[in-house]
């Protein structure tokens, strides 16, 4: 179980992908990208456009063409992504989806799951997209569900 949408999973391991494998400054095609964080191509399509219009990742078109992400790119906190796909709601929302939960009126969960929200937060918003690639190029990561 994830507490990220199967959309934004897939944003994250691609886009950890595409850092993975472009550091070299080349480029990485859709079916391979697909292939390697086994996510439907035509679904990650769509993900990966809308990541490129949002400025998260670059793309080319042409023969030598493909994604890549800029030195820039490789900075940005985690939590971008998830905004990006997922919007605020994994910052602010209800552990149980209601939505008048608050300070005021909360929910049975709420003051354990403001601890868990809080935290991941902070290691969305301290750990950068470029931070896992040595332990990727190493083999000692896994950005597949085998």
């Amino acid at each position: 179980m994830s507490v990220f949408s199967k959309t934004c999973e897939y944003a994250i391991r691609a886009v950890f992908y595409i850092a993975h494998r472009t550091m070299d400054g080349s480029r990485v095609g859709i079916k391979e990208i697909a292939a390697e964080i086994d996510s439907p191509e035509s679904f990650l399509a769509k993900i990966l456009q809308d990541l490129s219009r949002k400025g998260l990742i670059q793309s080319m078109k042409g023969p030598n063409g493909g994604f890549y992400l800029e030195p820039k790119s490789m900075k940005r906190p985690l939590a971008d992504i998830v905004t990006a796909i997922d919007g605020e709601e994994v910052f602010k929302g209800c552990g149980m989806g209601l939505k008048h939960c608050s300070e005021k009126h909360p929910c049975p969960l709420h003051k354990q799951f403001k601890k868990v929200r809080n935290e991941l937060s902070h290691m969305l918003n301290t750990t950068s997209i470029g931070q896992f690639n040595k332990d990727l190029l190493n083999g000692q990561l896994a950005l597949r569900k085998d």
